[in-house]
């Protein structure tokens, strides 16, 4: 499979995304090609912009505050479980979060079972991954750093006000 690909700027520093050849996204990393590479296999990488446009310009909307929801074709690779979790992830509100617990009561499942396939998503942001946090209100487990989970998070209105344990002593 030919994996097509763009990177661009955000307020986070370099985003990158990868789609299949019909324009499903396969895979999106904060950071460069190699990073990139990391989340899906593909037998080559080319880049696309008209490919990746429709992707770009939703990831773009959702920096400049005027997306709350994606609506793209998702073409992730996984196992049925991880693609269960990743649909639970999905279903996550803009500007909410759930713990690793709730998510897993969702799906019947178990908090580690759900922290590791959250952290397999291969297509974080626009599966939101980032808005999935520790039950005492940590941002425990974001493959890109917390730095970037806390700055998504504020971005949503989430961080930190919102988070239980923003308002300790």
């Amino acid at each position: 499979m030919t994996a097509y690909y763009q990177i661009f700027a955000t307020p986070t520093g370099p985003f990158s995304l990868g789609v299949n050849a019909d324009g499903a996204v396969l895979a999106t990393a904060f950071g460069d090609l190699e990073r990139l590479q990391t989340r899906v296999s593909a037998d080559a990488w080319e880049q696309d912009a008209a490919r990746t446009q429709a992707a770009r310009t939703q990831v773009e909307e959702y920096f400049a505050g005027h997306r709350q929801h994606f609506e793209l074709p998702l073409a992730p690779v996984g196992t049925a479980f991880q693609k269960q979790v990743w649909a639970a992830l999905a279903e996550i509100p803009f500007g909410q979060t759930r713990s690793y617990a709730e998510v897993a009561a969702t799906i019947q499942s178990g908090a580690r079972a759900v922290g590791n396939a959250n952290g397999a998503n291969p297509i974080a942001l626009i599966v939101p991954c980032h808005r999935v946090i520790g039950a005492n209100g940590s941002l425990t487990g974001f493959a890109f750093g917390e730095p970037i989970k806390q700055r998504l998070l504020e971005i949503e209105g989430v961080w930190p006000t919102e988070l239980p344990w923003a308002h300790a002593g």
